[in-house]
């Protein structure tokens, strides 16, 4: 299934079925969220649709593979995004058991939602962090600039006003 998917081959997490309890589930969602590990997920055609949904939630609307019959007759495997498989789906009642392949996040994309996430407190407030780390006001300025994706110019600026 990870060979034919087209998706990355480098790294990959097999997690096999996901667990039905939804605490664990979540908490399966949660850290899968932001791997750059191609991850690979059994489902049953039941709880397609709902995993389906979660999984977009979570995740995005990524790159995901299904692979069904795999070494059978009958064998098939079809690309799309998680988007696309929610309306294929939701227009064609899943049969048999599937194996998804599922892309891992982007590095690009992992940069921009630290980016988001630091951009929810001020640039004081993140400096403040960093200095009570013990880090003295020139390294916090430039790690403040970092997570950011920012110059170092622009937090002195903004510290000054």
């Amino acid at each position: 299934a990870l060979i034919g998917s087209g998706i990355n081959t480098d790294t990959f997490l097999f997690l096999g079925f996901l667990p039905l309890n939804k605490k664990l589930r979540k908490e399966k969602f949660e850290e899968i969220k932001t791997l750059e590990k191609t991850i690979i997920i059994y489902e049953a055609p039941h709880h397609l649709k709902a995993t389906l949904s979660e999984l977009y939630s979570y995740l995005g609307d990524r790159k995901i593979t299904f692979c069904k019959e795999l070494t059978k007759l009958h064998e098939t495997v079809q690309q799309m995004t998680l988007s696309q498989a929610i309306e294929y789906y939701g227009q064609t009642p899943p049969k048999g058991e599937y194996v998804m392949v599922i892309e891992g996040i982007s590095h690009k994309e992992l940069e921009k939602q630290s980016i988001q996430e630091w951009e929810k407190i001020t640039i004081q407030e993140h400096m403040d962090i960093y200095l009570s780390q013990g880090m003295d006001k020139k390294s916090s300025m430039k790690q403040v600039a970092l997570d950011r994706g920012i110059p170092k110019r622009e937090v002195y600026n903004t510290l000054l006003k």
